[in-house]
């Protein structure tokens, strides 16, 4: 054995406690799920006597699953709105305190939510959407404005998740936004000043071009992660019913979202095949939808910035 060998499994065998726990954490799942997607399995027996279906699951979600089908419109809705309206917000919030003597303080108080978990934040605001005596329809009864249903209704209940889903994320995002607005140089906006640009001129020729690579990483992560949504609208809309409904049912196709269809799938209704193939769509959808939002911010110049 020579030197060079004896060097590449020494440094093998430093990194194969890494190597197991990657393989163990990540690529068995993958491949595990990769395998039940082709096949019907319930948990109940073996996965090897599991029944091969082929592309069945695939064929049924995508043309004979009505529930699927509204969660990935809902999910589609959820990650566009809370997303570009996140950031607008972010970034007005961030131009409005990049100055400020106290912007430590508004950073704080913005980024307070960022480390309090999602379960814990839909507790809270679910407790304050409560119709009977929730504080925001107390709010609306002081103002003789009519008390709204919001998370039993089926109208209400996703606007008003993705506003707590906005809320939540705001803080990152102006963290974000303003360590990109410190990385532009002064001396840009000197010469706009002296070409004789107003503020806005300055931000729509300045500020903006300049906030693309900001705006790429930002519009990427959330979209990555609100198409992953779960544990909000899973807290929220648990035990929710729909105004003039019976008890106990929620508004389901209003707010029900790709994660939870896979959730209540796999662990309620224990058909681990059909929600391994949704996971698969999923991982499709959020890898096009990745590579169309680089192509298209590239295409808008990131790369000459």
């Amino acid at each position: 054995m020579n030197r060079k060998t004896r060097q590449t499994l020494t440094a093998y065998s430093f990194l194969s406690p890494a190597l197991i726990f990657y393989a163990m954490v990540l690529i068995f799942p993958i491949g595990f799920s990769a395998y039940l997607a082709f096949h019907r399995w319930n948990m109940l027996t073996p996965p090897g006597s599991a029944l091969a279906v082929g592309l069945s699951h695939f064929t049924y979600l995508l043309t004979l699953d009505d529930l699927f089908r509204a969660a990935l419109r809902n999910t589609v809705i959820f990650a566009l709105g809370t997303v570009a309206l996140g950031m607008l917000l972010a970034l007005l919030v961030a131009l409005a305190i990049n100055r400020m003597k106290s912007a430590p303080l508004w950073r704080f108080l913005f980024f307070v939510p960022m480390v309090i978990t999602p379960v814990a934040i839909g507790i809270v605001w679910k407790y304050l959407y409560e119709p009977a005596y929730g504080l925001i329809n107390s709010g609306l009864r002081l103002l003789h404005l009519p008390a709204q249903s919001w998370l039993s209704s089926a109208e209400q209940a996703l606007p008003a998740i993705m506003l707590v889903a906005i809320w939540a994320n705001l803080g990152g995002m102006i963290i974000v936004f303003e360590a990109g607005l410190k990385n532009i140089p002064a001396m840009y906006f000197d010469q706009a000043r002296i070409d004789g640009a107003n503020h806005w001129q300055q931000f729509r020729h300045v500020t903006l071009p300049l906030l693309k690579p900001t705006i790429a990483f930002l519009s990427i992560t959330g979209m990555i992660s609100a198409w992953q949504v779960f544990d909000l609208v899973f807290v929220m809309t648990r035990g929710a019913t729909i105004a003039g409904g019976s008890a106990g049912s929620a508004p389901l196709e209003s707010t029900i979202v790709v994660a939870l269809h896979i959730y209540q799938t796999a662990f309620e209704y224990l058909r681990m095949g059909r929600a391994s193939a949704m996971a698969f769509i999923l991982f499709f959808v959020i890898l096009t939808v990745t590579l169309l939002l680089l192509r298209l911010l590239r295409k808008g110049g990131i790369e000459e910035t």
